[in-house]
Order: C-alpha cells, then structure tokens, then sequence
C-alpha cells in the first residue's frame, strides 16, 4: 500500500482530506521528428522556406486540440528540440516529446494516431515531412480489489478516484497486490513548489493506512 499527495483536484473539489485509488491512467511517451530545410535566417526569403519549427508549432496547438475533444485525455508536449538550434537558423529538424493519457487503452491509441495523422497533413502544408516514433507505453494499472475493500473498511466515507500519474504501487501492480491512499494538495498543482500537504490531512492519511495495514495483519 502506497501512501501519496494527490496530483490534481480531485480532492480538492470533493473536499475530502483522502482518497483510495482505482486506478493508474494509461499512458505513454511518443517522439515526433519534424524534418524540413536547414538554412540561413537571414537571407532566406519567407516563401522560400520549409520550416520545421513552424510545423511542430502548429501541431503542437492540433495536440492540444484533439485532446480536448476526447473527454478525460491528457496530451502534453513538454520538450521541443530544433537540430541545430541557433538563434540565426532556420531548423533542419525539429523533435518534440508527446505525453498521452487515458483511462481506456485503446482511446490512448486511437488518440495518438489522430495526431500523427493531423501532423501528417501539417507537415505536407509546410513543405516538411514527419516520423513517429514510441518511446514507451504503459496500460491502465487497476488496484487490487481486496486492498481496495480494507482501505474502503478503514476510511468509509473517502471517494475513490482514479489518476493519471505514475507511481510505484503501479510498476509493482504486476508482481503483488496492491493499493494506494491519497491526501489532498491544497494547490492541486503537482511537479511545482506548490504542491504540499496540511499537516491534518497528512495524519488523516496516515491514520487511514495503518489502520488498513492493521486490518490486514489481524
């Protein structure tokens, strides 16, 4: 059993201190390389260009958007690399990461292939060319219901939410039960400063799990 400040709102907008997890999002990591025509910027005339900056801008803003027609996903591009990245260049490739997730595996997919497709389309305006390429893929981890039930016997009232980061209870998910408490972040802000905890929801949880883990040794 895992114990884990909560990473987003769940909490927060049910005003609750804790929760029990369901379950881990499926998610995976994918890198889209975006060739074009490396050249000088200062004397190539914009008509004259084949950007690739220009294309994974704008498949950026399309990733946010197809995500958001798809209710409960998560797409996120968090790193973008220009090859060769001076101030003075106009790119001859572009990479950038792309982060997926969804509580069902094959919306993750068809999810990922409407963007690939939309940055097919976005790069052949552009005068470009670009490849997908899977870096790494995690299905959908669901907790251990007999955890599930202890936990929901020491905390009655708590809400069971699912989420969409990773954690260490999941990896271990394919090797032995197991479960997961999480305590509200006041912020609902996480990889931030802001994330933190009040000290009586922190107790709350512990309570909750030793209380679980009690059960369990009984």
């Amino acid at each position: 059993m895992e114990l884990h400040v909560e990473q987003g709102r769940g909490l927060i907008d049910l005003d609750q201190p804790v929760a029990i997890a369901s379950s881990i999002l499926g998610h995976g990591r994918w890198r889209l390389s975006v060739h074009g025509q490396g050249n000088h910027a200062g004397t190539t005339l914009m008509a004259d260009r084949y950007d690739p900056m220009v294309s994974a801008s704008r498949m950026v803003v399309a990733v946010r958007d197809i995500a958001r027609k798809q209710p409960h996903a998560r797409a996120t591009v968090g790193r973008l690399q220009p090859v060769p990245g001076g101030t003075n260049v106009i790119a001859s490739r572009v990479d950038f990461w792309l982060d997926v997730r969804h509580p069902n595996d094959a919306v993750t997919a068809a999810l990922v292939e409407s963007i690939h497709l939309q940055a097919r389309v976005i790069a052949a305006e552009e005068g470009c060319r670009v490849e997908l390429r899977e870096e790494s893929l995690s299905p959908t981890v669901h907790f251990d219901p007999g955890l599930q039930k202890d936990l929901q016997l020491a905390l009655p009232d708590a809400p069971v939410l699912d989420t969409g980061a990773g954690h260490d209870a999941g990896v271990l998910a394919a090797h032995v039960p197991t479960a997961m408490v999480f305590v509200r972040n006041p912020s609902g802000v996480s990889h931030s400063p802001e994330e933190h905890v009040l000290d009586e929801d922190a107790e709350t949880g512990a309570q909750t799990l030793a209380d679980a883990l009690h059960g369990l040794m009984a």
